[in-house]
């Protein structure tokens, strides 16, 4: 570019007086146009933002016959790294402004957002259900659903309209999310949010293909970890997944007519539901009934996979235990309730506890699995025998099952623990082994072969 500017502009002499004319510099006129080139060229190279000088070129061939050494490679460029005040990488961008900060809802979901980053390991432990499909850690559906559990309140109302339309294994995980990283757990406006549709929108209820039922009919793993007893109740869980039928007085005239009002009772919400996780949190109040739990239990009877870990002893009065009641024939004072305060610790009498478990093996007759993580408490009640020699099936109604989850739930002291609380953790673990002994001899080699998952002590394999 520059020879033809030389061409077509005149000899090099009046270039030269240009250049200097333009640089300001008198003493430019006796200087050459590639000697002011290479002044320019060491300045760049010498200052401390240089960019890479651009050598030409020249064919291996005539590098090699001319002796010319090899084009250095241009150096690498990379960009600053800023690090945070534990010595990680900040996110790009400028740090946001202490005024934006200062608001009480932006403040909390910048503390929602490290508790969730970091997720420091809790004292009490609890174990996802086999077979639920979660992205991995640190893909873009990782980040994308911790980021909606953040702002899940506007998520929950501004994404109401398409929540529903979500795939399966995105709503799964979804809840499995709000379950883990949220203190408020899964309410039943959560659950209405994912698993029906918009009231408001028609559609939804005309067209068949968008009922509920057909959309979230391979919706089969449900977490609920922590969400029983604080913010979800069993009945309203039994009342959104199996909603109650319409009531009607009016007599059919025939029976065609009767035929064709029998197409209208509701379908469950997941009819195909296998994995169901209703753990408890041992760290806030438990207001669960087995009652409740046996009626719902009753609608269940697909349930291969659950989780009832943390959960109380088994026992339908459990605010009775204290309470007693004078018989009229005798005059004598007499327990009230199947379980006393020395029910356990005197008279080693599981008998309540034996027949609630009875009654729910004869409902979930079709379980694989079941976790009873931090149950220890009640756990002989698996192979006591009542007064009428009555025990938990495991060769008939929970035949089925192959795995059983014992696990004491905490995590066990150092060097420093007590030794009452080292008794206590490797009682549960010895009970759990017994567990598997009792199973195995009642099966007597017939049936499905029986493990029971739980620590191990030190040595052994």
């Amino acid at each position: 570019m520059l020879l033809a500017c030389m061409n077509r502009f005149g000899p090099i002499s009046d270039v030269e007086q240009g250049v200097g004319i333009l640089a300001g510099d008198d003493s430019s006129r006796s200087r050459g146009v590639n000697e002011l080139l290479a002044d320019l060229r060491r300045s760049g190279l010498n200052g401390p933002a240089a960019p890479d000088a651009i050598q030409p070129t020249i064919h291996p061939s005539l590098r090699q016959i001319l002796q010319i050494p090899e084009t250095p490679p241009p150096r690498p460029r990379q960009p600053p790294i800023r690090g945070g005040a534990a010595g990680g990488r900040v996110p790009a961008g400028p740090p946001p402004p202490r005024s934006w900060l200062s608001r009480p809802e932006r403040a909390e979901q910048v503390l929602r957002r490290s508790a969730i980053e970091s997720a420091a390991p809790s004292r009490y432990l609890q174990r996802p259900l086999p077979g639920v499909i979660l992205p991995a850690p640190g893909s873009l559906i990782d980040v994308v659903l911790r980021r909606m559990v953040l702002d899940w309140e506007w998520q929950r109302s501004y994404c109401r309209y398409h929540l529903y339309e979500l795939p399966t294994h995105l709503r799964v995980a979804l809840i499995a999310y709000l379950a883990a990283y949220t203190d408020e757990s899964v309410s039943v406006r959560d659950l209405q949010a994912v698993l029906q549709p918009p009231p408001d929108i028609p559609e939804y209820y005309e067209d068949p293909a968008l009922a509920p039922s057909v959309m979230n009919e391979h919706f089969s793993h449900l977490d609920l970890s922590g969400s029983i007893g604080r913010v979800l109740k069993l009945r309203e869980l039994s009342d959104l997944l199996f909603p109650p039928e319409p009531e009607s007085t009016d007599l059919q005239e025939s029976w065609d007519a009767a035929d064709a009002s029998s197409t209208n009772i509701p379908r469950p919400l997941l009819p195909n539901l296998t994995h169901l996780s209703l753990a408890l949190d041992p760290s806030s109040s438990r207001d669960v009934s087995w009652r409740h739990l046996l009626a719902f239990a009753a609608r269940l009877p697909g349930l291969t996979h659950l989780s009832l870990a943390f959960w109380p002893e088994p026992t339908l009065t459990p605010n009775a235990k204290l309470a007693t009641v004078v018989s009229p024939q005798t005059g004598r004072a007499v327990q009230y309730g199947g379980t006393g305060p020395y029910s356990h610790s005197l008279d080693d009498n599981w008998a309540e506890q034996v027949l609630v478990l009875r009654r729910l093996s004869r409902s979930l007759y079709g379980l694989e699995y079941l976790d009873l993580t931090g149950c220890g408490a009640w756990s002989p009640a698996l192979w006591a025998s009542a007064e009428e020699g009555d025990t938990v099936d495991w060769a008939g109604a929970w035949g089925k099952m192959t795995a059983l989850v014992m696990y004491p739930g905490y995590r066990r002291g150092g060097d420093g623990a007590g030794l009452a609380e080292t008794a206590r953790y490797w009682e549960v673990v010895d009970h759990a082994r017994r567990v598997e002994r009792h199973v195995r001899s009642r099966r007597a080699g017939r049936g499905r072969f029986f493990t029971v998952e739980t620590c191990k002590r030190p040595g052994e394999l």
